[in-house]
């Protein structure tokens, strides 16, 4: 696969959704991309804790290794993730990727409280209210910095309802398919429009 020169060496920081791990399917594709093509960068996916506030800081963490050792570094965030991303792509002003993103979680968590299995780990968690003011905390009423997000939505989300995500993130640049699902079918496909989203932010700069 062709590497833009201005993506080149650039540090990108992946964050899965809920209940989810780096085991998921597309974190996986994007560890095999970085592997197949070396002059991309570096990756981090890290497991994202359940809650919010210790996801949070921990994503913060990340960030802060990547921007270290690279001058570019952007973001590619699914479901809970996109709502992370969006979250630090605004503090930072830095491109996102948002995959199917969440938006207001902690109105949508609310049907939610209570015991989850974690899908990857099996272990016992307990979703309570005071996770859901974490999550409120973190929210971005507003984007200042439409541009640097790229929006991957797909109709067929039997988990979230697109329809919000395509409101909320209505002034960014999109690719909004028919069908598909939640995990977003075929996402690795989309990957040179990843790359020419970055090119294009990067060029404004």
């Amino acid at each position: 696969m062709h590497i833009p020169a201005s993506v080149q060496n650039s540090g990108c920081l992946y964050l899965h959704g809920f209940l989810s791990s780096p085991a998921s399917e597309k974190a996986q594709q994007m560890m095999a991309l970085f592997r197949q093509s070396p002059s991309l960068g570096t990756l981090s996916a890290p497991f994202i804790h359940f809650a919010p506030d210790e996801a949070i800081a921990l994503a913060e963490e990340c960030l802060a290794e990547l921007k270290a050792k690279h001058d570019k570094v952007w973001i590619v965030g699914s479901s809970l993730g996109g709502y992370y991303a969006t979250h630090l792509a605004e503090k930072h002003g830095i491109p996102a990727v948002l995959i199917n993103p969440a938006v207001r979680p902690f109105e949508l968590f609310r049907h939610y409280l209570g015991e989850h299995t974690h899908y990857h780990t099996g272990d016992k968690l307990l979703l309570e209210d005071f996770h859901l003011q974490q999550l409120e905390a973190l929210n971005c009423a507003y984007l200042t910095y439409p541009d640097n997000l790229l929006l991957l939505l797909q109709t067929g989300d039997e988990t979230l309802d697109y329809r919000h995500a395509a409101q909320f993130y209505r002034q960014c640049p999109a690719w909004l398919q028919g069908g598909g699902d939640h995990s977003f079918q075929a996402f690795i496909e989309r990957v040179p429009e990843m790359l020419g989203h970055l090119s294009r932010c990067w060029y404004a700069d």
